[in-house]
C-alpha cells in the first residue's frame, strides 16, 4: 500500500480503532480475561444452569478471569469474577506423559 499525502479522517479513525482493539487485547491477555485463555463456548456457563447464554459469552470478554495452577501432573483452571474475586468454579485435569521408549540393548 502506497500512502500519498496526509491520512484522511476515515483512515485516522480506522487506525485509532485498530490501536484500541490491539491495546484491549494486550490488556485482556495480561489480566487473564477468560476470552483470551482459550475457553470454549460450551465452558462459559458461569451461573451453572447448564446452558450458555449470550450474556455469559459477553461476560467472558470483561468480567471473568482465569487463574491457572499446576501441581505435578494436575492442571487446574480457577474461574473468578474480576470485580469481587469470588470463585465461579474450578476445572482440573490430570495429564500423563507418555512413557519414554526403552532403548534396545
Amino acid at each position: 500500500m502506497i500512502l500519498r499525502g496526509k491520512f484522511s479522517p476515515r483512515r485516522k479513525a480506522l487506525l485509532a480503532l485498530a490501536l484500541i482493539v490491539l491495546a484491549w487485547l494486550g490488556y485482556a491477555w495480561y489480566a487473564n480475561i477468560a476470552i483470551t485463555q482459550g475457553i470454549e463456548q460450551k465452558d462459559m456457563d458461569w451461573n451453572g444452569d447448564g446452558t450458555v447464554s449470550r450474556d455469559e459469552i459477553i461476560e467472558s470478554f470483561y468480567a471473568v478471569a482465569v487463574n491457572d495452577s499446576q501441581e505435578g501432573n494436575r492442571h487446574c483452571r480457577t474461574f473468578v469474577w474480576r470485580s469481587t474475586g469470588e470463585q465461579i468454579r474450578v476445572d482440573c485435569r490430570t495429564e500423563f506423559k507418555p512413557a519414554a521408549a526403552e532403548e534396545k540393548k
